[in-house]
């Protein structure tokens, strides 16, 4: 079959990390091919190579047969590949509209608006082009992220993580338009850490592991188990045994909290709930029904309109974010990039952004660095993150080495209550398991974890107890073993079918 695409033996080499090492990659005209591996394997960085962000040590691209050299994302969209990105590249004080024609020649924003809505009603991925970015949600970003790709027509698209804010629906819609596009002749280049995905829109799959080729293989001579195996290099375990934990007293209590969204709509309604010692109490629901939110008003991050939150009994309606963080609350926001780091400070800055202003980070204004690096160095080595040193900028590290550091931060403070929002998202299987082994190792210590997650398997298998919002609302809490065997019921509750009263 003719390739589309065939690199040879790059090699691509940051400081103190050998990204990509000597990789083949080959992707054939009208193919869905998969790229797997672990969170700093290479495969974002290949990808990047492909699209002219990155330049290579070393090695050759050919497009069609023909060598080319891509110095830019100008010179790869002149040649037919686009790439939507797993970290938004959106500016979030622009509409939808000025973010797609960034960098095109076009006319009229309201034509483009137009061939823009008929995009979105053709593959289901509904926006309004007039919306500021900084007013959608997680999902719709990732939407206009699809959109601007399919809007400069390419031939070869790369998609980096593409569903991991979408819903079940929106990601059944988006492989019906990634199958379209084959039937065409187009070809797309699949990363995801979705092992059930790859095996559902793949024709062949690559799995890289440590900047290297382990294999490919054609999707239908391979398994969801033996592609862990190949990531990872040993066997996953994706269902972890829950431990016994004696639950205690009652740590975060909600009371008809209510309050609203960054366009000036009620988010939440009348939300109600509690959280005790030692339990893991997990918030089910399709994107978009006021789960951010809900992180939000608990950290302090978003004013309440109306209602009460109590953590141990004391009051922490308006208070402020760090005062909260004072009295025992923990936050892994969903979004790592914006809200969890700041990506130009260096690991070990990043480790006490959330105590940089008291002892022993500091003294009468001065940073006590000494203690930093010990400190960045025993956090590191505890959770086994991938980085050139203590004083390396976090931009340059993996997704799932970016997500260690943010739960290094903020369990390393020994908390009360954990707001977990969307902990697993766009990582890979080992990672992922390894993040939800730290949730259930707090649990054992007796803290208190909110669990907010799109990832219904992740609800189930990890919380004690599960609530199901829909429009700012709980339409019900179950137990684990009631949400367990009636998952069907749950999935009624995720769509406003049905609520427990």
């Amino acid at each position: 079959m003719e390739l589309a695409v065939e690199m040879k033996g790059i090699t691509k080499i940051f400081p103190g990390v050998i990204a990509c090492d000597g990789v083949d990659f080959s992707l054939r005209k009208g193919e869905i091919h998969s790229l797997l591996g672990e969170n700093g394997a290479g495969k974002t960085t290949l990808m990047n190579i492909l699209y002219g962000l990155y330049k290579p040590e070393s090695g050759s691209i050919f497009l069609n047969g023909k060598e080319v050299y891509l110095r830019s994302p100008r010179d790869a969209i002149s040649f037919g590949i686009g790439m939507v990105h797993q970290h938004f590249t959106l500016v979030l004080p622009l509409t939808v509209v000025e973010n797609i024609v960034m960098g095109t020649k076009y006319g009229s924003l309201n034509l483009v608006a137009g061939k823009i809505k008929e995009l979105a009603d053709r593959y289901g991925l509904n926006v309004d082009p007039w919306a500021y970015i900084w007013q959608l949600s997680m999902g719709e970003r990732q939407r206009v992220e699809i959109l601007k790709a399919l809007y400069r027509d390419v031939d070869v698209l790369i998609l980096d993580e593409p569903t991991t804010v979408l819903t079940f629906q929106e990601t059944e819609e988006l492989f019906s338009v990634l199958k379209k596009m084959k039937s065409e002749g187009k070809s797309v280049i699949f990363i995801s850490h979705k092992l059930n995905e790859v095996m559902e829109i793949s024709d062949r799959i690559t799995v890289l592991r440590d900047g290297k080729v382990i294999n490919t293989v054609n999707k239908a001579d391979t398994s969801q188990k033996e592609l862990a195996k190949m990531m990872v290099g040993r066997e996953v375990v994706f269902r972890l045994q829950r431990p016994e934990v004696r639950i205690g007293g009652v740590v975060l209590e909600l009371k008809d909290v209510s309050c609203l969204n960054d366009k000036g709509m009620v988010a939440l309604k009348g939300v109600s709930f509690d959280i005790r010692e030692g339990e893991i109490f997990g918030i089910a629901g399709v994107a978009g029904n006021g789960q951010s939110e809900l992180a939000e008003v608990i950290t302090g991050l978003r004013p309440l309109t109306g209602g009460s939150i109590r953590l141990l009994g004391e009051d922490l309606v308006g208070r402020t974010p760090r005062e909260i963080r004072e009295v025992g609350v923990s936050h892994v926001p969903e979004d790592r990039m914006d809200v969890g780091l700041i990506l130009d400070m260096t690991v070990k800055e990043n480790f006490v952004s959330d105590r940089f202003y008291k002892p022993p980070v500091s003294r009468s204004g001065f940073l006590n660095y000494s203690y930093m690096n010990e400190l960045a160095k025993d956090l590191i080595q505890q959770y086994g993150i991938k980085t050139p040193g203590v004083d390396a900028v976090t931009r340059i590290l993996s997704g799932g080495n970016l997500q260690k550091i943010v739960l290094a931060r903020e369990l390393s403070s020994n908390p009360r209550l954990i707001v977990a929002a969307q902990p697993t998202q766009g990582l890979d299987v080992g990672t992922t398991e390894y993040i939800r082994r730290l949730l259930l190792e707090e649990k054992s210590k007796g803290a208190a974890i909110l669990l907010i997650s799109e990832d219904l398997e992740e609800v189930l298998s990890l919380s004690d107890r599960i609530a199901v919002m829909y429009e700012g609302e709980i339409m019900g809490i179950l137990d684990y073993d009631r949400a367990n065997k009636d998952i069907e019921l749950v999935g009624l509750m995720m769509a406003g079918a049905e609520r427990l009263g």
